[in-house]
């Protein structure tokens, strides 16, 4: 949409926008206020005699917006104060012929010209003429401010889109952190699988009933597959590059980040249930609670 910056970067799918116009006749003001959403969601609310306006409001919208639930508010006030007004002598004939009618109530203070002139239809607005041409001059003043109030929501859903940038840019230095320590722990090394491997192979022997060679192979091939997470640590590794990218290319990437965050809370509960080791279970545990963090704040990403 012209207008919008050509440049890439997450957004928030939060913000607050406002606009306001006025021509010879009519101020008008947009309200927009958007909170998070699975999908763009626009509920406009105009006035009446503006309904032509809201086609052009979802377009324009859509161009510029990809997910997050927007309210649209549109206020339309005489631009000179108060319309000209005009007397239904025909209507109040018809009031005073039916006051006359009913005659004296005893308690009821007689009707009062000002009581009648108050009653509705009565007085009635005036709406000069106006044309077409006139009309849609307006229309299209009343969508440029609308352009402008979105430029402004665009803009405030990419500063906080920054701000949330920063947060899921610590959170992953925080994952890879972690990464690096559980790759780092004693429970990895060579010799500390080896010893451990040794003591569940002699707890199977010990288990009573000689176990057939085959079966021993199995139980051993299972136990070498449940001592090792090099795999877990390989996939949060690549995840982590992939979250990284993500931020840097911008755009509506937010449903791919959560995607990331499931992937990585996936990694880190196989990494805990196969750790075995009570330091390598803590580092488990707080990477858990790291990539919490993260998918909290993917939610509020476009």
């Amino acid at each position: 949409m012209k207008g919008f910056p050509s440049t890439m970067s997450i957004a928030s799918m939060t913000g607050f926008a406002r606009a306001s116009g006025q021509d010879a006749r009519f101020a008008w003001s947009f309200e927009l206020k958007c909170v998070n959403g699975r999908a763009l969601d626009v509920r406009c609310r105009l006035p009446p005699g503006f309904d032509a306006l809201e086609p052009a409001l979802r377009a324009a919208t859509a161009e510029a917006i990809a997910r997050g639930n927007l309210s649209v508010q549109v206020q339309v006030t005489p631009a000179t104060g108060a319309a000209p007004v005009r007397l239904n002598r025909s209507a109040l004939d018809a009031l005073l012929a039916l006051v006359r009618g009913l005659g004296p109530i005893e308690g009821v203070a007689p009707a009062r010209l000002d009581g009648l002139l108050a009653l509705k239809g009565v007085i009635e607005s005036v709406e000069p003429d106006e044309s077409e041409a006139a009309r849609e001059l307006r229309l299209a003043a009343m969508r440029a401010s609308f352009a402008e109030a979105l430029k402004g929501l665009v803009a405030a859903r990419r500063a906080e889109g920054a701000s949330l940038a920063r947060l899921l840019e610590g959170a992953l230095d925080a994952i890879e952190t972690l990464v690096g320590r559980t790759e780092a722990s004693a429970a990895l090394r060579t010799e500390t699988v080896r010893e451990r491997l040794k003591a569940q192979v002699r707890a199977l022997l010990e288990a009573g009933a000689p176990l057939p060679e085959e079966r021993l192979a199995q139980e051993l091939a299972l136990l070498v597959v449940k001592l090792d997470v090099r795999e877990e640590i390989d996939r949060l590794k690549v995840h982590v590059e992939a979250a990284r990218k993500l931020i840097k290319d911008g755009g509506p990437v937010g449903r791919r980040l959560d995607f990331l965050a499931q992937e990585f809370n996936r990694e880190a509960n196989t990494l805990c249930s196969k750790a075995g080791d009570p330091a390598l279970t803590a580092i488990g545990l707080e990477l858990k609670a790291v990539i919490d963090q993260f998918r909290e704040q993917v939610q509020n990403i476009e």
